[in-house]
């Protein structure tokens, strides 16, 4: 029989498949000749205790059109999938936590579900990094406007982010001096209703936002920067910014290794940490992404690579 793959991501037809990691790892199930199965979050079901799917096995290739074909669907127990891939983007909403809760059935029927399901839930991508403060700038997680001031007044250039954003959305680089940094707090905050992060600015960010990808605890020897368009604090490919490839530096490499191998054994085993400079600014377990930026730059096959530890774990339980 086939090996089979099961990813639960976004829908495949919005994606940008040059770009979009969870295509790499279903190109890569596919040059291996295992079947591939599609999943959105709103195919999975739970019927009494048995956690069931609708899901649709697919045809791909590797072009900017027409860069998949359904070729059947068929709804099935989750457990008949011996791996399946949590590639969901945020938000991490309660409708992402159900999810989670639905894919731990099928984790405990005998799949492996990657990242874990219940890891997914505890390891905020934001705050997760604060178990790791030995790699962290001075961070602050507060509702309190109040917080958010006296930190300001002891860094002076301070960056501000929601908890729960992706792709540098609402992130906001404040000074001491701005005339907004009130209604940036109150709207980050929903007046002190809602937690959110203050870290110190890292001006290293000009020489890019580094995002080291982690298969099964360890590093990918390279690493993507994200540099700033002119004008932008944010890094991100998803606000503008280009991308340049780096060899991992020894605080690069010592920062995987104060990371990963926690991460691996919560059953997250693909993650991307973000660096700037020498300080671990956030730690992405839901659908980190760049791989295809990376093969194209070095040569690799990192979703092949990541399938090939996967198998061995599948094969293990």
């Amino acid at each position: 029989m086939k090996p089979e793959l099961g990813v639960v991501m976004d829908p495949i037809g919005s994606i940008k498949p040059a770009k979009d990691s969870s295509f790499a790892m279903m190109l890569a199930a596919q040059r291996r000749g295992w079947t591939v199965w599609y999943l959105e979050v709103g195919d999975l079901y739970l019927r009494d205790e048995r956690p069931m799917a609708r899901m649709r096995s697919v045809a791909l290739d590797d072009r900017p059109a027409d860069w998949y074909r359904v070729l059947g669907e068929a709804t099935r127990p989750l457990e008949d999938l011996p791996l399946i891939l949590m590639r969901k983007d945020p938000p991490f909403d309660m409708e992402y936590v159900y999810a989670t809760y639905l894919l731990e059935q099928a984790q405990r029927r005998g799949s492996l579900v990657v990242n874990d399901p219940r890891s997914l839930r505890d390891a905020n991508e934001k705050l997760f990094t604060l178990w790791f403060p030995q790699c962290c700038p001075p961070t602050l997680v507060t509702r309190r406007a109040q917080d958010i001031s006296a930190f300001l007044a002891e860094h002076g250039d301070i960056i501000l982010k929601p908890l729960g954003g992706m792709g540098g959305e609402g992130v906001f680089r404040v000074r001491r001096d701005d005339p907004n940094v009130n209604v940036i707090v109150e709207t980050l905050s929903g007046r002190g209703t809602r937690f959110c992060m203050a870290q110190r600015f890292l001006p290293e960010i000009v020489e890019g936002d580094k995002r080291i990808l982690l298969i099964d605890g360890e590093p990918v020897p390279y690493a993507l920067a994200r540099i700033p368009k002119a004008g932008e604090t944010r890094g991100n490919l998803a606000a503008g910014g280009r991308a340049e490839g780096r060899v991992l530096s020894e605080r690069d490499r010592w920062i995987a290794a104060e990371v990963g191998p926690d991460l691996a054994r919560r059953g997250i085993l693909f993650a991307g940490l973000d660096v700037i400079g020498d300080y671990l600014t956030e730690i992405n377990v839901t659908s980190p992404t760049c791989i295809r930026e990376l093969d194209a730059l070095y040569g690799l096959d990192i979703a092949g690579d990541l399938l090939e530890r996967l198998a061995r774990r599948r094969d293990a339980r």
